[in-house]
């Protein structure tokens, strides 16, 4: 439809501006959903608020200080690995009632993966967007798009480069695929040159991307900073032409 005005000193057309969309498929379904539950007596507009509040100010904190603490205390990380969900209470998060106002949390089975010199882990979920949010807060949003969850399973290798991460060949990458029922975190390996440090020393160098899999800790790196680089191969490449580039 095109619509026109006449300012005073002449005439002349304007056309529409476009209509744009202010609200997505996802966003309609998420409301009937949650309007829905509310109906039924699942939680009330008061919950959801009080929840939504709570991932909002959640941080990748807590699971520095996870981090940090298996560095420097080999019994907790014999238990961290062994059973993480127990090991969380002793820094204070509770799986079952993660938020402090009664809230449990939708599952209670967290594994964490310890790197070694020779086998890196690195966290994805193909389905949608599972991720540890009591320990990391909210996922970042390349974690949650289909560029991030097509092609780390397909070419690993080539995706943590562009994250500034480049292993050897000798380094094994192994991809998790968190889902509705299992949360995953990488617990990696201790740079050297930080035997000395304090827990709190060795947080700092702890970002959420250390623990995703996409970066390593190091001296001097305190936070998640991406380098740019072109992607090596697009999903384009694959579905338009039936093979990648190298």
């Amino acid at each position: 439809m095109k619509t026109a005005h006449k300012h005073a000193g002449g005439g002349h057309d304007h056309k529409a501006a476009p209509t744009v969309e202010e609200i997505t498929d996802f966003e309609v379904l998420e409301i009937a959903v949650r309007e829905l539950a509310i109906e039924h007596g699942l939680f009330t507009a008061e919950d959801h608020r009080r929840f939504t509040e709570w991932t909002e100010s959640v941080g990748p904190a807590a699971g520095s200080r996870l981090v940090a603490k298996a560095w420097t205390d080999p019994a907790f990380r014999a238990r961290l690995l062994e059973d993480g969900v127990k090991a969380c209470k002793e820094i204070g998060i509770d799986w079952a009632e993660p938020t402090g106002f009664g809230t449990p949390s939708d599952y209670m089975n967290f594994r964490v993966l310890e790197d070694t010199p020779t086998l890196h882990h690195v966290i994805v979920c193909t389905l949608c967007s599972c991720y540890p949010r009591p320990l990391l807060g909210m996922s970042p949003e390349w974690y949650r798009s289909t560029n991030y969850r097509r092609r780390l399973v397909r070419w690993p290798r080539q995706v943590l480069a562009e994250f500034g991460l480049i292993l050897p060949p000798e380094v094994e990458i192994r991809v998790e695929d968190s889902n509705q029922k299992c949360r995953f975190m990488v617990l990696p390996a201790r740079p050297s040159g930080t035997e000395k440090w304090t827990e709190a020393e060795l947080a700092a160098i702890v970002t959420r991307d250390c623990m995703i899999g996409v970066a390593l800790p190091r001296p001097g790196r305190t936070a998640d900073v991406h380098p740019v680089h072109k992607a090596r191969r697009p999903v384009e490449s694959s579905t338009q032409h039936g093979t990648a580039a190298e």
